[in-house]
């Protein structure tokens, strides 16, 4: 046998330092509770494995958990990585969802698509995707696992050669690196630079992901001409010093390639060869011809193969297999992992084999795997993998059937995008194979409409619609009514989800319903009948929408369709709602809940508990609201689906409600985001329900920079705008811009009218929050005499504040009427409005006050503030002012327990005008001022331009008082004029 070179991973690690080191120091940091990743890139064969062997060799106190990613068709498991790491751990905790990623635990039963009903979230504005439930199960717990583990202890996870990840894997990793908080864990993902090329899936994951700040990415390069000389010679015992050099040059710094050159000249051959697949081969063609067979059956296959396998595609005895193998792994080709796997010892070497193999040989290996893995269907990926064997060998037929039970599995295994991949893969050859030989228990309308699903919840809408209108076209006189009926609800189902299809989908379900309405009742007509009960809701038409639900439910309970039942229990409960029979409603709602939880029908429970919330947050009780979305949030954090369509929609509320009760830590809270980037519709909506605290609490420059940031998110979702169009110009009046907050207003405005039409409720709190800004535009034009400006601010004030009372004519609550939040900010508009022209009316701000009073502790407080300041402003102020007192004190109390520093210090503000004392421990004065607090407030107006009059309006004191003020401090001074005065007291340091 000849002499055997050795590996790499037999010296020290050469040249690697710095990226050890701060690998190092990532793993550390994790330790003390801050969880990173890092991005390791690299060429193939350059050290990227070795390095992080090196990094899980060296980490103490650590479970290291790795895995592997191969290429396609080399297995038929989704989140392979993830399943190999996590398949080592003994203890598995008791979470189901991991069941559809652990091979060892059994996949959930298969159910039809779309038989949870439809979840049309009509009355939340905009459009929401469909979602896998699995999916969103199975990354919660995968994040849920690793969470615990890393409270035992620290975690390094290692997934490599991530240019090979499904589309599944890539989705979890993206899941769970943008939800790196405060977890002792540490996340290294390895991957070929070179092999991305411009259209890879995995480049526009790679951007995401370097943005979040959780995540680094760490480039290794070749060694440099030293470095590469000082590995060979580790390497190599004896080779003369020409041979070193010469080897060093051709391996261009790549630490695999030095490796096997080195591996041929040390079996006495001193021509190299310059390509690395010549020199890889030139290693194979040296084994024995039963070695080389091996080697080739092997390749086929892909990087790992198992023992039994491969004895079957060999076609050798024991005794000769077992001797092939040996000399495999004797001379590095192969490694042997414990469970009887052998893995080529790098993926270039197996590249190489297979890319040698001839057409007809690899047709007849390819062949011998699909009839093994044909007798083995039971074990887990083993159908997608006899869809890959069977194609590669031309055994269409085969490949057809394999694929449709690979898109099942992947879909049970919560792999939508896999799932859509096999099925495109069975319509690709659906027409290619004879009918004779098709499978008989689907046809071409069920792949189509199956695919329409699984890309649907693979996040792929458009695609959704497409495969749905082809399912429609694909039907025959074969098909049975109920059949044919299930296509047109899933088109139904898949327009739903577009925004500009509304005609279209109530035609498609009538369609549908047309075509089993006078058939037995059965689940198909009570699924269409669900579906149709919801789309009349949205078109408001509830009495014909309560008796398509009721017959709805009638249906599902004689044909055994509980999933029908449950969305028809809900529909009906929001109609209660409607109807404002809320006792009823009440009782609705939560057989709704006990029904889809019955079923686990998770999207139509977290359905019933959002709209259950939002009844009575629509009346005004705040507190039970609380209550219920808090039930609401724990139940959706408890089947995995917190971030699901319903589970966002839960979170931001369970946000709002408790900011509007003043329980500003809890909103921190809720708003907290799974990731730091606003890249998805997700994050961009916490980010902007985020920005009413953060602009309520005073962090201006924080909150400026999301406003901004958010801008481009607008077109995600309508809610954002409807938002931060409000808090955009709060942060900018409390900056002092008026002017910005108007263009703000302006701009969401427009947007809404364009997205809404011209009545939409929301204008009505976006409307107050911008006449307040022309307000202070009219009370700035005055201050500079700038009168043209001044009307001009007045009269668009005026202007919005009739649209606005329009919009509350106009509008259409969700209810029928306007709600109590609605009825409060109309009142702070009308007193807004008051404020255009002056002071502003008491008694206009003192309905504000009471019609607040409900529950939204920072908007009342910040109204019984503008209250003070009217009556204050009133002529007859003084008659006012112990009422203006105990309005600043109580607002004051507000702001400083929310800790809302702009509302504190502008309340501190006008009772330091006022010489109004806030509360009784305010410190006394330590030593004495030459003027009063009320001429050091008259002396600094005066030097910033301001006229008597002036003056006296931002003091609330008459003119005739400025000037005794003035007359006092230009005696004080030695002064004969104002301005005199003022430069006098600059000169003393008086004035600042």
């Amino acid at each position: 046998m000849p002499l055997v070179a050795r590996l790499g991973s037999g010296i020290p690690l050469v040249a690697r330092d710095r990226e050890l080191d701060r690998l190092r120091a990532m793993l550390a940091q994790a330790g003390d509770g801050t969880a990173g990743a890092v991005l390791l890139a690299g060429d193939a064969g350059v050290g990227k494995t070795r390095l992080v062997d090196e990094l899980a060799a060296s980490a103490e106190d650590t479970l290291v958990l790795m895995g592997r990613c191969l290429d396609a068709g080399e297995t038929g498991l989704p989140y392979l990585p993830f399943a190999e790491a996590l398949g080592s751990l003994k203890d598995i905790p008791n979470r189901p969802a991991l069941a559809m990623l652990l091979p060892q635990l059994a996949l959930p039963a298969e159910r039809e698509p779309g038989t949870e009903g439809m979840i049309a979230p009509s009355l939340i504005p905009g459009r929401r995707p469909e979602q896998d439930v699995g999916q969103l199960q199975l990354f919660d717990a995968v994040l849920g696992l690793l969470t615990d583990l890393s409270e035992r202890q620290r975690v390094l996870l290692v997934v490599e050669d991530l240019h090979w990840a499904d589309a599944s894997t890539r989705y979890l990793l993206s899941f769970l690196l943008s939800r790196l908080r405060s977890q002792r864990l540490l996340v290294v993902g390895t991957y070929r630079s070179d092999d991305l090329h411009r259209s890879h899936p995995l480049r526009p994951l790679l951007s995401e992901l370097v943005r979040l700040p959780a995540v680094e990415r760490l480039d290794l390069s070749p060694f440099n001409a030293a470095d590469a000389r000082r590995f060979v010679e580790a390497l190599s015992d004896d080779l003369p010093e020409d041979v070193v050099a010469q080897v060093a040059q051709r391996s261009e710094g790549n630490a695999f390639f030095a490796e096997e050159l080195i591996a041929v000249a040390t079996c006495d051959d001193r021509s190299l060869p310059s390509a690395l697949a010549d020199v890889l081969l030139s290693r194979v063609e040296r084994l024995s011809p039963q070695a080389q067979h091996v080697v080739r059956v092997a390749s086929v296959r892909g990087r790992r193969v198992r023992h039994d396998r491969l004895r079957e595609v060999a076609g050798l005895s024991d005794v000769d297999l077992d001797t092939a193998l040996r000399e495999l792994v004797q001379h590095h080709l192969l490694v042997v992992d414990d469970n009887e796997v052998y893995i080529f010892r790098h993926a270039l070497l197996r590249e190489a084999v297979y890319g040698d193999l001839l057409p007809g040989e690899r047709v007849r290996l390819h062949a011998g795997y699909a009839r093994y893995l044909a007798e083995h269907l039971e074990e887990r990926g083993a159908a997608a993998a006899l869809a890959h064997h069977a194609f590669e060998s031309h055994d269409l037929a085969l490949a057809l059937k394999a694929s449709i039970k690979a898109s099942r599995e992947a879909e049970r295994a919560g792999a939508p995008a896999e799932s859509l991949r096999y099925l495109e893969k069975a319509l690709n050859l659906w027409n290619a194979v004879p009918a004779t030989d098709r499978p008989s228990d689907v046809d071409e309308s069920v792949l189509l409409r199956r695919a329409s699903w699984v890309a649907g919840t693979a996040g792929q809408p458009e695609r959704a619609v497409a495969f749905a209108r082809s399912a429609t076209k694909a039907l025959t006189a074969e098909q049975t009514p109920e059949e044919a009926a299930e296509v047109w609800l899933r088109l139904a189902q898949a327009l739903s989800v577009l925004d500009g299809n509304e005609e279209e989908h109530f035609l498609v379900l009538a369609k549908a319903l047309d075509l089993v309405y006078h058939r037995d009742p059965s689940p198909t007509r009570a699924r269409v009948l669900a579906g149709k009960a919801s789309a009349l809701r949205q078109q408001r038409r509830d009495d014909a929408a309560r008796e398509a639900a009721e017959q709805a439910i009638a249906d599902g309970q004689t044909a055994n369709a509980p999933g029908a039942v449950a969305d028809a229990l809900g529909t009906l409960a929001i109609l209660d709602d409607h109807a404002m029979r809320h006792a009823e409603a009440k009782v609705s709602f939560e057989r709704a809940i006990k029904s889809a939880r019955e079923v686990g029908a998770f999207n139509n429970e977290l359905r019933a508990w959002y709209y259950y919330g939002l009844m009575h947050y629509d009346q005004g009780e705040l507190a039970d609201a609380a209550r219920v979305f808090n039930e609401a949030g724990n139940r959706a954090k408890e089947t995995g689906l917190t971030w699901s369509t319903f589970g966002l929609e839960i979170r931001i509320l369970q946000l709002l409600v408790h900011y509007y009760i003043g329980d500003w830590d809890y909103a921190a809270w809720a708003s907290e985001p799974p990731g730091m980037s606003v890249s998805s519709t997700v994050l961009a909506r916490l980010a902007a329900a985020r920005t009413h605290l953060t602009v309520g609490r005073g962090e201006l420059a924080e909150t400026e920079r999301q406003i901004t940031k958010l801008r481009s998110d607008w077109h995600r979702d309508i809610q954002i705008a409807l938002i931060t169009g409000g808090t955009g110009a709060e942060v900018a009046l409390w900056r002092g811009r008026p002017e910005l907050a108007v263009e703000r207003i302006t701009d969401a405005m427009e947007w809404t009218r364009k997205l809404g039409g011209p009545w939409m409720l929301a204008d009505i709190r976006i409307g107050a929050i911008g006449i307040a800004a022309y307000a202070d535009l009219a009370a700035k034009a005055r201050r500079k005499r700038d009168t043209e400006a001044e009307k001009n601010a007045v009269e668009a004030g005026h202007k919005l504040a009739e649209h606005v009372r329009l919009t509350a004519v106009h509008g259409k609550p969700r209810t029928g009427t306007l709600g109590p939040e609605g009825r409060a900010w109309l009142a702070r508009s009308n007193a807004e409005e008051s404020r255009l022209q002056g002071p502003g009316d008491p008694w206009l701000w003192q309905q504000a006050v009471d019609a607040f009073g409900y529950g939204l502790v920072f908007e009342q407080a910040l109204c019984r503030w503008r209250l003070a300041e009217a009556l204050l402003g009133a002529e007859s102020k003084e008659n006012h002012r112990e009422e203006a007192a105990e309005q600043l004190r109580l607002a004051d109390e507000v702001a400083t327990r929310l800790k809302a520093v702009p509302l504190q210090e502008a309340v501190a503000s006008c009772a330091k005008r006022a010489r109004i004392t806030l509360r009784a421990d305010e410190p006394a004065r330590e030593h004495l001022d030459l003027f009063t607090p009320r001429e050091r407030a008259v002396l600094a107006l005066v030097a910033s331009g301001r006229t008597n009059r002036e003056v006296g309006e931002e003091l609330y004191i008459s003119e005739k008082t400025v000037s005794v003020h003035l007359s006092r401090i230009m005696a004080k001074l030695g002064a004969s004029r104002r301005a005199e005065a003022v430069a006098i007291a600059y000169d003393r340091g008086l004035l600042e």
